[in-house]
């Protein structure tokens, strides 16, 4: 039996923006909207894993990692349905006559 380890903000961690807030583009004031949501979303996951861990090894504030679990659950069904939409565009596209 092989042993798995899936951590699912580390799938995130392969994901760089193409730019660092230091060097923007030329034109560009601030960051692309979906690699802010992708550190949004990886920083969500992070805080519920740690709050969880606090709560189960040291008996840290149950209410904590309550809060941080379903904001955690509120940032992925956004990224879940931003998901869905893309997919439904692209079969849009698809579907369309050439």
């Amino acid at each position: 039996m092989s042993n798995v380890n899936f951590s699912a903000y580390a799938a995130l961690g392969a994901v760089k923006p193409t730019q660092t807030p230091e060097t923007p583009a030329k034109g560009a004031t601030e960051a692309s909207p979906v690699a802010e949501g992708f550190s949004t979303f990886k920083a969500a996951l992070q805080e519920a894993e740690q709050a969880a861990m606090q709560t189960a090894v040291s008996g840290a504030d149950p209410h904590a990692m309550v809060e941080a679990l379903a904001q955690a659950e509120l940032v992925l069904d956004a990224a879940v349905t931003v998901r869905d939409k893309v997919v439904e565009a692209y079969q849009e596209l698809l579907r369309m006559p050439v």
